[in-house]
């Protein structure tokens, strides 16, 4: 039996998501973005155009739900998320919750308490994102390279104690692969079960060690960059992926692209025309046109990606509602 799960359009039940991509970007706008005035205009009705057109081409590879973990500093825009799925037909889960301290914006959450920021996310889970009515399905939470800040960490406490009130999952940004564990101890310290977790960008190191020990304490590890070869390639990741899979761990694998369909402004001094040029795989549908097939050429079945982009995902929703509302039911396997 499935459980509610907040998308833009309104509640689906978890049995309906079907085949699931947990980490993507319909919309980005870097912190402070507009200030740039060299970048081009953003215009709001091409972009819902260009969006709809790459959701409709992942559509058709069977693809039926989108997780945007995109949080409320970076350009979140939920108004806009509702009419790309209303005209794509991809279910579009949003994310409540704030950036790495390094890159977000920090100014209000470090003047509000802990059990300030707890009620803010809170809010737009229980009753949508500012008058919208739009309601937040996931938590995103995000650290830095190498260490978790006082500033992460107060946030990222915030966020668990709303995972643990809501049964809402939280959905992660790491740097470099770094403090992963870091995320579950605060996650699990606030009393969050590990299984309620993606720990994001965990393919970003050829370190299957720290893949598989983030699969033994039951997280979700995602191998969510897919198309991303600056500093691993993807053919490093497709073997990681079968080895975690070959191990056993393949009900604790979820993959996605983190693509950015639309950019508003630029990346700093990063052109996002010239890095998609550097990346000419980095798309929504590179998975199923290039990495399942290579994966089945390597030996995996179909029933272990089904897995993957079916299961796991109904599973993550699930685990992180029955933790809170059917605790004494044990986490999905």
């Amino acid at each position: 039996m499935g459980i509610k799960v907040n998308t833009v359009t309104g509640p689906l039940s978890s049995t309906e998501l079907g085949r699931t991509l947990v980490h993507e970007h319909v919309l980005i706008g870097f912190p402070g973005w507009f200030m740039d005035a060299r970048q081009p205009v953003f215009r709001r009705q091409e972009a819902v155009e260009r969006v709809v057109d790459a959701f409709q081409a992942l559509h058709a590879h069977g693809v039926r739900s989108v997780i945007d973990p995109c949080p409320m500093d970076m350009g979140r825009d939920v108004e806009l998320y509702a009419e790309v799925s209303q005209k794509s037909g991809i279910n579009l889960i949003c994310a409540t919750g704030a950036y790495a301290e390094s890159m977000g914006i920090t100014y209000t959450f470090n003047a509000l308490s802990v059990e300030q920021i707890t009620e803010v996310f809170l809010k737009e889970i229980e009753d949508g994102v500012g008058d919208t009515g739009i309601r937040c399905g996931v938590i995103k939470i995000a650290t830095g390279d190498g260490a978790v800040t006082h500033y992460e960490r107060k946030v990222l406490t915030a966020a668990a104690r709303a995972a643990k009130h809501s049964g809402v999952p939280l959905i992660s940004h790491t740097e470099r692969c770094t403090c992963g564990h870091d995320q579950i101890d605060i996650a699990t310290g606030e009393g969050v079960r590990s299984s309620s977790l993606i720990v994001g960008h965990s393919c970003g190191t050829a370190d299957l060690g720290y893949q598989t020990s983030l699969a033994e304490r039951d997280s979700y590890v995602g191998f969510d960059r897919f198309g991303i070869e600056f500093e691993v390639p993807d053919a490093v990741r497709m073997k990681n992926l079968a080895a975690l899979v070959e191990a056993g761990h393949g009900h604790r694998v979820v993959v996605s692209h983190d693509s950015i369909a639309c950019w508003q402004g630029a990346m700093g001094n990063i052109d996002p025309a010239e890095l998609s040029k550097a990346m000419p795989n980095h798309k929504l549908t590179h998975l199923f046109e290039n990495i399942f097939p290579e994966l089945r050429r390597m030996g995996l079945s179909q029933a272990q990606l089904d897995e993957i982009v079916m299961d796991n995902p109904r599973r993550y929703f699930e685990d992180a509602w029955n933790a809170v509302n059917n605790p004494l039911a044990g986490a999905a396997s």
